[in-house]
């Protein structure tokens, strides 16, 4: 009988020590869609939703402080865009970050940024430093040749 009662408690510690282990594991891989919702750009001009598309993250303009082109008074257009073909679309609704692949904990890689206001692309990884807040790096070629904005998180829109 007390072999019984002591070999179930030391079944159960090590099931519970299995489970807890696990759940340790689980953490360090990190959650991928930690970073989907709204978020404010560092210069407070621009919000951009990010959400899940399949295995990949994009990021879609949905708030601009200043919507509306100064000389025209009707909403900004992509004007700046290499390709003539697209200067007639709205800037706002624009997805401007796409292909990011879920890396390992707080590090999303792999995606594009495009800044409207340059008309430029460039090869982008986000960092989550907190839950509120993302190091979003924009470069050529390799990661030390760029420039990194930080975003806070806003409610959603």
């Amino acid at each position: 009988m007390i072999n019984r009662l002591l070999g179930s408690i030391i079944m159960c510690t090590l099931l519970l020590a299995n489970i807890s282990g696990a759940k340790a594991h689980d953490m360090e891989k990190g959650d991928p869609n930690a970073i989907i919702g709204t978020w404010k750009n560092g210069e407070g001009t621009g919000m951009i939703k990010i959400t899940r598309n399949g295995e990949k993250f994009q990021g879609q303009i949905v708030w601009l402080k200043e919507p509306n082109d100064p000389e025209t008074g009707k909403p900004k257009l992509d004007k700046n865009h290499p390709d003539k073909v697209n200067h007639a679309r709205p800037v706002m609704g624009l997805t401007n970050m796409w292909g990011f692949k879920f890396a390992k904990s707080g590090v999303w890689d792999g995606g594009k940024i495009y800044d409207p206001k340059k008309g430029s692309t460039y090869d982008c990884t986000i960092k989550m430093k907190d839950d509120n807040t993302l190091e979003v790096r924009g470069y050529i070629g390799i990661s030390l040749i760029g420039r990194t904005d930080v975003w806070t998180r806003q409610a959603d829109r």
